[in-house]
């Protein structure tokens, strides 16, 4: 196998993990603050944390080292349009992922507390679920076009 090959590879498969980890986390955290179940939402909210670091960071990182990586390979220029759309709308998902992987921690904390106390979730609580919610559907709607765009390569007008 070639290093562009190899590269590819590890370029799809943790842009799979990246992609189909935050899908997955957002799904059931999601179902899991909607339940009423502080004994679920600690469990869950731990999870989805633990996920993030274990999935989410190291394909966060492998995803740019091998796309870069690959345009040099292949002689594109950053410039290229479908490749510098890319870039910004990864950059985009990313300013949305770190305020979330914080949100998440306090989640996570405030679960853990109130499910040791037996007590109801706090207001801060909802308020970081409202933004972790809102700053989700960018980051995937972003990701999702990147997809597209590294699929399909369009010329954008070129």
């Amino acid at each position: 196998m070639n290093l562009y090959l190899l590269l590819k590879w590890l370029h799809i498969v943790s842009s799979v993990l990246m992609v189909g980890t935050g899908l997955g986390s957002a799904f059931y955290m999601f179902f899991t603050n909607r339940s009423g179940n502080v004994q679920a939402q600690a469990v869950v909210t731990k999870l989805v944390v633990r996920a993030d670091w274990w999935f989410t960071t190291p394909t966060v990182l492998i995803q740019p080292a091998t796309g870069l990586a690959m345009a040099y390979l292949a002689g594109w220029p950053l410039s290229t349009p479908w490749l510098a759309w890319s870039l910004a709308l990864y950059a985009l998902a990313g300013l949305c992922w770190l305020p979330v992987v914080w949100l998440q921690l306090r989640m996570r904390d405030m679960a853990q507390q109130a499910a040791a106390e037996g007590s109801p979730l706090p207001a801060a609580y909802w308020r970081c679920a409202r933004w972790w919610e809102g700053l989700g559907y960018p980051a995937f709607v972003a990701m999702a076009v990147v997809f597209f765009l590294m699929v399909n390569k369009p010329t954008l007008g070129g």
